[in-house]
C-alpha cells in the first residue's frame, strides 16, 4: 500500500515537469492476457469445512486497453474480463467472473524510442457475478419460464441491467513494458507489451455476496502479455495519424418482442423502452485508413414478479476498419465496416435466498439461457473536433455515428428465434479525445 501512494506521490510530480514543455507523442491501442493470482479464501474455507475439495487459485486476465503518451506522461484506459477456474461438485458448476473499467495514469522512464518502460498507478470500478448451476432441464421455453431454477447467480455491480452500473473502488498499480517492431510500408508499428504489478480493492469486505466475502477475486498479483497497434512519434513526419478513444452511447431500434410474448404467457412482466446501451470506441486513422474496435453493452433489467427479477443482456465486440472520406478543417466524415463477437443472456433471479452455507446446500433458486454468435456492421459516421488548449495536446471530439448490426449465427432461446432483437439499427453519439 506505501508503494501505491508512493507511485501516485511521483505521477503527480511527473504532471509538473510535464507542463514545462511538449515534444513528443504517441498513442497505442492494445490487448493483454495474463493471470492473476488469488485466493477465495471465505467461500473455500466453507467447502474444507464440509470435507469438499476448494477451487483452483487464481483467474485469468483479458484486458482492451488505450494508451496516449505525452512526453513522459501517460494517460489510458483498461477494460478488462477476467474468468475464474471452474469447479464441479454434485453435478453443478462453480465458477465466477469480474468486469473492470480502469483510468491509467503514469510516467515513462525511457525517452521516446522503440522500448517503453512505465510506470501507473489505476483506479476504477467493476462487476461481480458468482454461479453455481447445473444444465437446466427444459427442452423448450415454457418448459424453463415454468420452473427455471437450477442453481442460483449472485452479482454485484450488476452490469446485466446497464453499463452505468459498475460499482466499487479498485486500484491497481504496475508496470507496462513494450517493444516496437515495425509495421512494412506503414507508419504505425506493432507493440509487444508484458505488464507485472497488484490489483486490490481497497475498502474490506466490500465485495460482500450471501455473507461471504468475495474480496479476494478483485485482487492479486498479475502477469499479462499481449500485443497491440501504436503510433510513435519518431515513425512519421506528420501529424495526421493518430488514435483517440471514445464514450459511446447508443440509440438501439429494437425490442424483444418475441421473448416478451413469452413472458406474458407465462405470467411475467415484459421487458420495456429500448435497452440501456454504453460502450467504448477506440478508433485510429492514418493514410485515410481507419481502424479501430468498438465494444458494448446492451442491458435490460426489471421486475419479473412479486418474487423475481430478471434481466436481458447482450454484449458486442466489434473489429471495424474503413476509410474517411473527408477532411476539412474540424470536420471528418467516414464509414467502418465491422466484423466481431455477440452474445445474448436471459436471466431470471429469486428475490428470496438464504446465506451461505445453506444457500449452498440448497442452490436451485435462480436460471439462466444463453446464447452467442457472429455480427457485422456497417457503419458511417460523421466527427467534430477542436483543441482542449491553446498548446493543443489533446483534441476533444464529438460524433454522430449510424449503421445497421446484422446477426451472422442463429441466435435462440431453448427453439425461441431471437433474431428479430438482434438485427437493429442504431444510433450512437460519442465524445473522446485523441493526442
Amino acid at each position: 500500500m506505501k508503494f501505491a501512494y508512493f507511485s501516485l506521490i511521483l505521477v503527480f510530480f511527473h504532471l509538473q515537469s510535464f507542463a514545462q514543455g511538449v515534444n513528443t507523442n504517441r498513442s497505442t491501442l492494445y490487448m493483454t492476457f495474463g493471470n492473476t493470482g488469488s485466493n477465495l479464501r471465505e467461500f473455500n474455507d466453507m467447502l474444507a469445512n464440509k470435507g469438499l475439495t476448494t477451487m483452483r487459485r487464481g483467474y485469468n486476465n483479458f484486458n482492451f486497453g488505450y494508451q496516449a503518451r505525452i512526453n513522459d506522461f501517460i494517460v489510458g484506459m483498461e477494460l478488462s474480463q477476467n474468468p475464474g477456474p471452474g469447479s464441479r461438485f454434485n453435478g453443478y458448476d462453480i465458477d465466477f467472473r469480474t468486469t473492470r473499467f480502469m483510468v491509467n495514469l503514469g510516467f515513462s522512464f525511457t525517452e521516446e524510442g522503440k522500448f517503453q518502460l512505465i510506470h501507473y498507478m489505476a483506479v476504477g470500478s467493476g462487476f461481480l457475478n458468482f454461479q453455481m448451476l447445473r444444465e437446466s432441464e427444459a427442452q423448450n421455453i415454457d418448459a424453463f419460464l415454468r420452473d427455471p431454477a437450477h442453481g442460483f447467480i449472485l452479482r454485484d455491480g450488476n452490469i446485466h441491467r446497464s453499463s452505468l452500473n459498475f460499482r466499487g473502488f479498485l486500484t491497481e498499480f504496475g508496470f507496462h513494458m513494450s517493444y516496437d517492431v515495425p509495421i512494412p510500408g506503414r507508419d504505425e508499428a506493432m507493440a509487444l507489451i508484458g505488464q507485472f504489478g497488484y490489483a486490490f480493492s481497497p475498502f474490506e469486505d466490500s465485495w460482500s455476496q450471501g455473507g461471504i466475502s468475495f474480496s479476494n477475486i478483485q485482487s492479486g498479483a498479475f502477469l499479462r502479455l499481449g500485443v497491440g497497434v501504436t503510433l510513435p512519434d519518431y515513425s512519421y513526419f506528420y501529424k495526421d495519424a493518430t488514435i483517440g478513444a471514445h464514450l459511446i452511447y447508443g440509440l438501439h431500434f429494437t425490442s424483444p418482442d418475441a421473448l416478451n410474448r413469452q413472458l406474458e404467457e407465462n405470467g411475467l412482466r415484459p421487458f420495456s423502452g429500448r435497452p440501456n446501451n454504453w460502450g467504448l470506441k477506440v478508433l485510429g486513422y492514418s493514410k485515410q485508413l481507419m481502424y479501430g474496435v468498438d465494444i458494448f453493452n446492451l442491458g435490460y433489467g426489471g421486475q419479473a414478479s412479486s418474487t423475481q427479477s430478471h434481466t436481458l443482456n447482450s454484449v458486442r465486440v466489434y473489429a471495424n476498419g474503413g476509410m474517411k472520406f473527408l477532411d476539412l478543417r474540424n470536420i471528418e466524415m467516414g464509414a467502418l465496416a465491422g466484423l466481431g463477437f455477440g452474445n445474448l443472456r436471459y436471466t431470471l433471479t429469486s428475490l428470496d435466498r438464504p446465506d451461505f452455507p445453506r444457500l449452498f446446500e440448497e442452490p436451485d433458486r435462480d436460471g439462466q439461457m444463453r446464447s452467442f454468435g457472429a455480427m457485422g456492421k456497417p457503419e458511417v459516421f460523421v466527427t467534430y473536433n477542436f483543441p482542449l488548449s491553446s498548446r493543443k495536446l489533446f483534441d476533444l471530439v464529438l460524433g454522430v455515428h449510424a449503421g445497421y448490426e446484422v446477426p451472422l449465427t442463429p441466435y435462440n432461446f431453448l427453439g425461441l428465434p431471437m433474431f428479430k432483437y438482434m438485427a437493429n439499427p442504431y444510433l450512437q453519439f460519442s465524445v473522446g479525445v485523441r493526442p
